[in-house]
């Protein structure tokens, strides 16, 4: 085997699903760089492979680089492993591909399974055209200025979720992205107890507010994309924060709620969340440019 870095795919969930292919390079290599070398070794013991293992992850992944570069240059081998599923989907490992790439290392990959593309291939969604946007922010503002920023994508949206946010971000997606916007819902994919759920982004939240038990495990939301002909027959929506922004610098929040629901037919209480989120960002803004005091502007949101 020449020197290079193999990105190898492991399952998601059913065992079954590992490639006679991956299992032969991970035998092969002469060391494998795992996220999680305890995770990986339970898999690995499982298929008896014995190859040794280094961990390689997002808070010792650049110190690690430097490392591994040399044991390629001197003729090793490599494989890249993540937890599960297809390396660098929303885990480690592109600072070490680059490095490679930028020394011309080969880079193989060693396909197999990955959460995003086998959630899409059974949605019932549009998978021609569609982007794919991993975790969304912890943080409930950020959180919902990156929905913000998809509200008019067209896009088949692709995120991954975990059970301690699957509420809190369907609510946000409810209230951003529209209520009747067509979602759909795997969790725990291949796994003992997996299910898939479609329905409009309102019913979705109102399941899992509902259905506890179900708040396990790891969750791949789909969500389609605005239809074309909705960004001109909404025209008044996309212009929605522009509006808020402007009536903001002069009424009160309650005030401004009030105007935009009469003036735009949208319910008070997406106006007052959309309102509130516009409000916080020109604070935060301000707080920046004119270094106005922390508790002067947690006062300015209360007026």
């Amino acid at each position: 085997m020449k020197p290079c870095l193999y990105v190898v795919a492991t399952p998601i969930g059913n065992l079954d699903d590992f490639t006679p292919r991956a299992q032969a390079i991970l035998q092969s290599v002469d060391l494998i760089c795992a996220e999680d070398t305890r995770h990986s070794s339970h898999l690995l013991s499982y298929f008896n492979i014995k190859t040794p293992l280094i961990s390689l992850h997002e808070h010792n992944e650049r110190e690690r680089t430097d490392m591994l570069l040399s044991k390629l240059q001197e003729g090793k081998t490599l494989a890249l492993i993540s937890d599960a599923g297809t390396p660098l989907i929303s885990d480690p490992g592109f600072i070490l591909v680059r490095t490679l790439k930028s020394h011309a290392i080969p880079v193989i990959p060693i396909p197999g399974a990955c959460a995003a593309i086998t959630a899409l291939s059974v949605c019932g969604l549009p998978t021609d055209r569609f982007i794919f946007e991993g975790f969304l922010s912890a943080k409930a503002n950020a959180r919902q200025q990156q929905l913000l920023q998809l509200k008019d994508e067209s896009r088949t949206l692709i995120f991954y979720e975990s059970s301690h946010r699957i509420v809190q971000m369907l609510n946000d997606a409810k209230t951003i992205l529209g209520a009747e916007r067509l979602g759909f819902i795997g969790r725990e994919i291949t796994k003992k107890f997996e299910s898939y759920l479609n329905l409009n982004l309102n019913d979705l939240h109102e399941y899992y507010q509902q259905n506890q038990s179900q708040i396990r495990g790891e969750f791949v939301v789909i969500i389609e994309g605005v239809a074309k002909k909705d960004l001109k027959a909404d025209k008044h929506e996309l212009d929605l924060n522009s509006l808020l922004s402007s009536l903001l610098k002069e009424l009160p929040l309650k005030k401004v709620t009030q105007i935009v629901s009469e003036l735009t037919g949208l319910k008070k209480n997406y106006v007052y969340e959309q309102a509130l989120i516009v409000q916080n960002n020109v604070i935060q803004h301000d707080i920046i440019q004119h270094n106005i005091p922390q508790d002067e502007s947690i006062k300015s949101i209360k007026e």
